[in-house]
């Protein structure tokens, strides 16, 4: 009998010290994260809510899809935001039915905070990428991809457009567009619960 006890003793200090461990790498993620200062409207991706933001979040409240996370608004911005840290894991927002000239806009407020950006894709997407120090040029992503040598990003913003943002013969078009600033792998901390 004593020796199962020894055995549950071990297995539960593994576990525990598994779980130390996973919250010291969790916590420097969003340390590292933090400091790229990646930001929208006075939220940083990584950073922790400040009070006037923890008041906003209690007045927006909105439903979030895990128990880990709190998800709110401030004007259009959704951010959700860890329960435990405070800290912010994802900033988005949504437009519906835009001309291509208020596209062109929206992207060009993204251009204005993060500069240019890393990859750009059929002309309906936008990509800037960050790895540890700093935002990842699209000479570095070009000589990633032709190395085959993917980069270690650790944060993100993504615009999505329905349609074309520069192309003359949609200028008449309409359609929804998004951005979303996020870290995925913050996010796997968060994935499964």
């Amino acid at each position: 009998m004593g020796k199962i006890s020894g055995i549950i003793a071990v297995c539960s200090a593994l576990f525990f010290m598994a779980g130390v461990s996973s919250a010291q790498e969790q916590d420097q993620l969003f340390n590292q994260v933090e400091k790229l200062k990646i930001q929208r409207q006075g939220y940083v991706l990584g950073g922790q809510l400040t009070e006037d933001q923890q008041a906003i979040a209690a007045k927006n409240p909105l439903e979030a899809v895990s128990k880990k996370v709190f998800k709110f608004r401030d004007k259009n911005l959704n951010i959700v935001a860890d329960k435990e840290t405070l800290r912010v894991l994802v900033m988005f927002e949504q437009f519906e039915r835009l001309s291509q000239h208020q596209v062109q806009g929206k992207v060009g407020e993204l251009f204005m905070a993060y500069e240019d950006p890393t990859i750009s894709a059929h002309d309906k997407v936008v990509y800037w990428a960050w790895g540890k120090k700093e935002k990842f040029t699209a000479a570095q992503f070009d000589m990633a991809r032709e190395k085959k040598k993917p980069l270690a990003i650790i944060a993100t913003v993504k615009f999505n457009s329905e349609i074309k943002i520069m192309d003359k013969n949609e200028t008449q078009a309409i359609g929804d567009v998004y951005y979303i600033i996020s870290s995925d792998p913050l996010l796997k901390f968060f994935h499964d619960s």
